[in-house]
This record gives C-alpha cells, sequence and structure tokens, in this order.
C-alpha cells in the first residue's frame, strides 16, 4: 500500500492531455491502479485520476457510494462498486445537462456547481484488458465526467458557468448544505 502525493491545482500535471495506456495489464499500471485506490480512499475522495498523482495517464479510479447516490437524487441507485477506467471514452447519450455541486481532492476545502450531462454511455478497459460499456446517470454521470476532465486537462473550475457558486466549502455551507439550481 502506497499513498500517493495529490497534485493541487497550479501544478502543470493537472493541465495535460494525459497520454493513453498502452499495456493495461503490465505490472506497472496495475500497481500504479492499487496506489491509486489506497490514496482515494486515504483522502476520502470519491474518484481519483492519475494526473492527480502526478501521472499523466488515462485511468480513473471511483466508486458511489449509495448512501450519496440517494442523497443526489439517483433514486433507484444503489451506488457503484470501485471502478476502474483504463482509457475511457464518454458519449452523451442526452442534450440535458444539470448543476451540480463539485469539489476536488486538487482543489481542497473548495467547491463549485458545474452542469454536466445528465445521462451518458462510457467505455474502458478494465485490469484485465477487458472493454467494456456502461451507461451512467445522476451522480454516476457527474462523477464519471469530473474524472474524465482530469484526462483532458480540465478542472471543474474551468466549466463553473457562474462564480458566484464557487468558493469555500466551509463558507458556501455555513448556512446549511447548498442546494444545486
Amino acid at each position: 500500500m502506497a499513498i500517493l502525493k495529490i497534485a493541487r491545482i497550479g501544478h502543470p500535471v493537472l493541465r495535460q492531455k494525459s497520454a493513453p495506456v498502452d499495456n493495461p495489464t503490465s505490472p506497472y499500471i496495475k500497481q500504479l491502479i492499487e496506489d491509486m485506490i489506497d490514496t482515494m480512499y486515504d483522502a476520502g475522495g470519491t474518484g481519483l485520476a492519475a494526473p492527480q498523482v502526478h501521472v499523466s495517464k488515462r485511468i480513473v479510479v471511483f466508486t458511489v457510494y449509495p448512501e450519496r447516490a440517494q442523497s443526489e437524487g439517483d433514486g433507484e441507485q444503489a451506488g457503484v462498486p470501485l471502478t476502474v477506467l483504463i482509457n475511457p471514452e464518454i458519449t452523451p447519450l442526452s442534450d440535458e445537462t444539470e448543476q451540480g455541486w463539485e469539489g476536488c481532492l486538487s482543489i481542497p476545502g473548495m467547491m463549485g456547481q458545474v452542469p454536466r450531462f445528465t445521462h451518458i454511455r462510457y467505455s474502458a478497459y478494465d485490469l484485465d484488458g477487458n472493454r467494456f460499456e456502461r451507461e451512467a446517470r445522476g451522480f454516476h454521470a457527474r462523477v464519471v465526467q469530473h474524472e474524465c476532465d482530469h484526462l483532458d486537462g480540465i478542472l471543474y473550475p474551468f466549466r463553473i458557468e457562474d462564480m458566484s457558486k464557487f468558493g469555500f466549502t466551509e463558507e458556501l455551507t455555513r448556512q446549511g448544505p447548498p442546494k444545486s439550481e
């Protein structure tokens, strides 16, 4: 188990387009993913992309806890177990977007309201080198889009449309949890 250092906003690795992974089953990639999972859990995150741990490769790990999915109004969604995405691709399945609050391990202590597609399809390779595909809605779709943005050098503040909806989490939640609009 290794806890990796998380890059913070301003570090150049977070602004780069990440390189594809040539061999998803290589021992290096497997070890990197194990360390990313340990780092994500240690930091209390929902997701983590390789650039956030100073590795410019197209890898994402995430999970959606059932209680978070339900609190975000995903209704029937029971959460998503720990998932590894290697060389992911996203296709919006609807033009519909929704504003929602996001935070990021690379921007500690802050949050902002970001528009995201409400229904997507994503495909990727798993740790065994198998290609798979899933559809996602609600918070699940938001998490995948947020993490995959990291692979293209995009941080969530770059997507905020109303900067009055961006600030320190402590300030924004002082009067109770912020509501998405």
